[in-house]
């Protein structure tokens, strides 16, 4: 079974945690031919953490994990604290494949994305 982690930083603001799950729920409606389940987590401030995202998706099942990165910028949570939180949690299910996906802001489709929406500003 796979399964899809949105990672997202996490806000003291519930509202903007709140926003996430939206996100991650419209993502699941989706991606449901490619993932049997669909989660969302977030790095700091704000629960389920991403370790409590993949023990999700693995008690549901899932032996395919992809996390997604939903950031802009490689920063240091892109680079380092997402893939160390990935590999801790990778040792600790070896039969589980954990795979890490671009982050958004590398996509090709921001792009378009940020063209649609100046357009639409117009």
């Amino acid at each position: 079974m796979k399964g899809l982690l949105l990672v997202a930083h996490g806000s003291r603001r519930r509202q903007s945690n709140e926003e996430v799950a939206t996100v991650a729920e419209a993502l699941k409606n989706r991606v449901q031919q490619q993932y049997d389940h669909t989660a969302h987590a977030f790095l700091e401030l704000a629960e389920p953490s991403i370790p409590q995202g993949i023990d999700l998706l693995i008690n549901k099942g899932v032996t395919q994990i992809t996390v997604l990165p939903y950031f802009l910028s490689a920063g240091r949570h892109v680079q380092e604290d997402v893939p160390g939180i990935v590999q801790e949690k990778q040792k600790l299910h070896p039969g589980v494949d954990i795979t890490i996906a671009p982050y958004i802001g590398e996509a090709n489709e921001m792009l378009d994305a940020l063209v649609s929406i100046s357009n639409n500003a117009l």
